[in-house]
């Protein structure tokens, strides 16, 4: 019966509403990604790959870009003594390696084929939307200086997320009886392959954790010594931040990472504690650009007007988008989400979908030690399998 209902739905169906998304050109600098990450309205940005030189005119979206890219980037040791001139590298040195990761599809391919790419490792589905003839004809509003044009050759785009095709899939939950009642336990869907911190340990330590994790659009557990589940240290969270949280993440522990990036911004001390040990490490450059401000780039790119950020850092890990207060975005602390090897499908995908993230921590039900975790790409498989009947 869930076939049935499922199977006639496209991807063009899950698009309805969504904005068109703004971009960045491959020709950008991190500088130039880090301006314009801090100006829309999500945590990520996409980038596009223009050849304007045929008469084709080709554009491919290569990637997407967040914060924690950046982050990660500016805390790899080439960039610690001169983050000046990394803030000049070109944003393809922040793309991940993996490819596959953004797929271009028609808004025809139905829901079934979309699944199919997500469980391949698909993170962004592409699709070309419709503009209204009414939208067409209502007055342009002056574009920001730090947002690239959405269109590319006359044409919007979009992107579906396996968060979307989740949510589509929970709308119709009821055609999937009793599967949505079932543990997590009994469908098999906990794996124990993830990332983990230990709550002492140096958070740089735990780089090239939270690079994966983001990769894998999971998050990194935070533990103590029995294996207990302490907290997260979570890309999302991380994309919330700016470019400074890498002094952080420099100097501090992982726990007290966790207390910095957590909602309300980080105590003055610890600010102060960053300060010191930047200056105590001999990383002067990091100092200046991330504690005293302001950083300037003179970078410019071939095909677009770039503008060069020129606005002082704030000190703290957490601001707006702005440059000050706090990130209205942030729904969710350091504190992980978590549920138990007897949760039903249905608790879990309500869990995560309503704290907009794409996991969920299993820990025991006595002493709270980390079992496993559950992911979206897990869930969508027990799906797949049961749609698979009918194609």
């Amino acid at each position: 019966m869930a076939a049935a209902h499922l199977y006639p739905y496209v991807v063009a169906d899950l698009c309805l509403g969504k904005p068109p998304l703004p971009s960045l050109p491959a020709t950008a600098t991190v500088a130039d990604a880090i301006a314009a990450l801090k100006s829309v309205q999500d945590n990520c940005i996409s980038v596009w790959s223009c050849d304007h030189s045929s008469s084709r005119r080709n554009c491919t979206c290569v990637g997407k870009l967040c914060m924690v890219d950046v982050v990660c980037f500016l805390c790899q040791k080439d960039n610690l003594d001169s983050p000046a001139v990394a803030l000049k590298s070109p944003v393809s040195v922040l793309l991940p390696k993996s490819e596959g990761l953004v797929r271009h599809v028609e808004p025809s391919t139905s829901l079934v084929e979309a699944i199919d790419l997500i469980l391949q490792g698909a993170q962004n589905l592409v699709i070309p939307i419709k503009t209204s003839s009414r939208r067409k004809h209502l007055p342009k509003s002056p574009p920001s200086p730090l947002i690239f044009p959405t269109t590319h050759n006359g044409q919007e785009f979009c992107w579906l997320t396996p968060e979307d095709i989740v949510r589509f899939l929970l709308g119709s939950i009821g055609q999937f009886s009793p599967l949505p009642t079932l543990s997590i336990d009994a469908l098999g869907i906990i794996t124990d392959d993830f990332e983990a911190a230990d709550y002492h340990s140096p958070a740089s330590s735990a780089v090239g954790a939270i690079s994966r994790s983001l990769a894998r659009q999971t998050s990194v557990a935070v533990v103590d010594a029995g294996g207990m589940l302490i907290g997260e240290i979570s890309p999302s969270t991380l994309a919330c931040c700016d470019e400074t949280v890498s002094a952080a993440i420099l100097t501090l522990s992982t726990g007290d990472l966790m207390a910095y990036i957590d909602c309300g911004g980080p105590p003055e001390e610890i600010v102060r504690l960053v300060e010191e040990r930047l200056k105590a490490k001999k990383l002067e450059g990091m100092v200046e650009e991330f504690v005293l401000g302001p950083y300037s780039s003179n970078s410019a790119s071939s095909d677009e007007d770039l503008p060069s950020p020129t606005t002082p850092l704030a000190r703290a890990g957490r601001v707006g988008r702005s440059g000050s207060g706090y990130s209205a975005r942030m729904v969710r602390r350091a504190e992980a989400m978590v549920c138990h090897r007897w949760s039903s499908l249905v608790a879990v995908m309500i869990q995560a979908i309503a704290h907009r993230v794409s996991y969920v921590w299993v820990i025991e039900d006595d002493d709270c030690t980390l079992l496993g975790i559950v992911t979206f790409p897990k869930m969508l498989q027990i799906f797949r399998q049961h749609l698979k009947p009918i194609i």
